[in-house]
Formats: C-alpha cells, sequence, structure tokens
C-alpha cells in the first residue's frame, strides 16, 4: 500500500538521506537514483518536491545555513553581553556543531574537491548575511565608544574575507599568526585601542582548530 506523507516529511526524508550521501560519496559522485533508493521513493515523489539534484543541493545548504545563520543573529542580538563577546559569539555560532556525528561528516566531507559546488554555494550564503550581523555589533560599539568605524558593514566584509577557510589548511603555528595579526589589524579597522580584542584570541584559536564553513 502506497504510503501517502506530508509534504514537509518527505522533503526533509530525501534532504536527510541526501545529506548522508553527500557526506559518504560527496555531492558529484550521488545521482538521484542513489538518493531515491536510499528514501524508498519513486523518481515521480522526488521530481514532485525537487527539479534536480542541484535543486536538492540548495535547500539542503539553505537548511544547514538557516540554524548557523539564527545562532549568529541570537548571539549577535544579546545585548547582555558586552560588544566584543557578542563579536565572537556571533562567530562562533557560524561553526557547525562537532559534537554531532552529521556535523563533523559535513564539515569533513564539505572541503574536499567532490564537494567544491556546495562548499562555495555555503559560503556565498554566509558572505551575503553574515557581514551586516556582524556590522549591528560594530554599529553598538561605536555608540559605545568602543569602535571608531565610518564603514562597519565594509569593515566586516573585509574580515570576514580574511576568515576565509583557507586559513584552516595552515598548520597550527601560522594559524596562530594569521589569527594573532588578524586581531591586530581588525582592532585597526575598527579603530579601537589596541589590545582591545586580544583577549579574544585564545578563544578564536580555539575555535579555529575545529573546521568552519
Amino acid at each position: 500500500m502506497r504510503v501517502i506523507k506530508d509534504a514537509d516529511v518527505r522533503k526533509n526524508e530525501i534532504l536527510d538521506a541526501a545529506t548522508i550521501l553527500f557526506a559518504e560519496k560527496g555531492a558529484d559522485h550521488t545521482s538521484v537514483a542513489d538518493i531515491m533508493t536510499a528514501v524508498g521513493i519513486a523518481k515521480g515523489t522526488l521530481y514532485h518536491h525537487f527539479k534536480s539534484k542541484e535543486e536538492i543541493m540548495d535547500a539542503l545548504i539553505e537548511r544547514q545555513t538557516s540554524v548557523l545563520l539564527k545562532k549568529a543573529k541570537m548571539a549577535a542580538g544579546d545585548q547582555s553581553m558586552p560588544v566584543n563577546e557578542r563579536m565572537l559569539r556571533t562567530v562562533l555560532a557560524l561553526h557547525m556543531d562537532t559534537e554531532q556525528t552529521e556535523g563533523r561528516e559535513m564539515i569533513r566531507h564539505l572541503h574536499e574537491p567532490q564537494n567544491a559546488l556546495m562548499h562555495e554555494k555555503t559560503k556565498r550564503i554566509i558572505f551575503r548575511q553574515v557581514p551586516a550581523i556582524m556590522a549591528g555589533i560594530v554599529e553598538d560599539g561605536i555608540a559605545q565608544g568602543i569602535f571608531d568605524a565610518p564603514y562597519p558593514l565594509e569593515s566586516m566584509e573585509m574580515a570576514l574575507c580574511y576568515l576565509d577557510d583557507n586559513i584552516l589548511k595552515l598548520g597550527k603555528t601560522q594559524r596562530s599568526e594569521k589569527i594573532r595579526a588578524f586581531l591586530c589589524l581588525l582592532e585597526r579597522l575598527l579603530g579601537a585601542e589596541s589590545g582591545e580584542l586580544t583577549e579574544l584570541e585564545a578563544a578564536f584559536q580555539a575555535s579555529e582548530s575545529k573546521s568552519s564553513i
């Protein structure tokens, strides 16, 4: 007997299967037929919800990044924390949960060559939305006299470009130097006093020892 499920339930089943297959085989080497088999559905059912593998990939990226961005917005908007801590927590919120198996696998495979397209699409979403989230923190810092930055949004765009995941490919010593340099340059970019952000170094180093989007 054919089982009819709610559209959202079926879509999430397809996305869950795609997550596992993309992690195991890579997006490039996963076919629509693989996903159909994993979910146990016919071609017509899959194409009723998604018109192509690329559409499945886009929906999966949207689902993953929406969770990260929601956490980042919550951290950025927490007025109970000092500006510096909000900035750090917002950055940390963009790191996938490495305590969960799915998160660890997706992080590892997202950076592999066969998932290059998925990786680039994810980065574009992050780069498009995160600077505005961070700029709100900078504006609060300006209002409090902590920062003196005439271009909050552009400053955060530059900072995010520096934090491209290429830094994660460096050795521990090189990565430490890059992060130290980043915080020093960020202070100047934001017009902060020297040493204002250096207290974030230890926490930032720990977060970058994991993998991020």
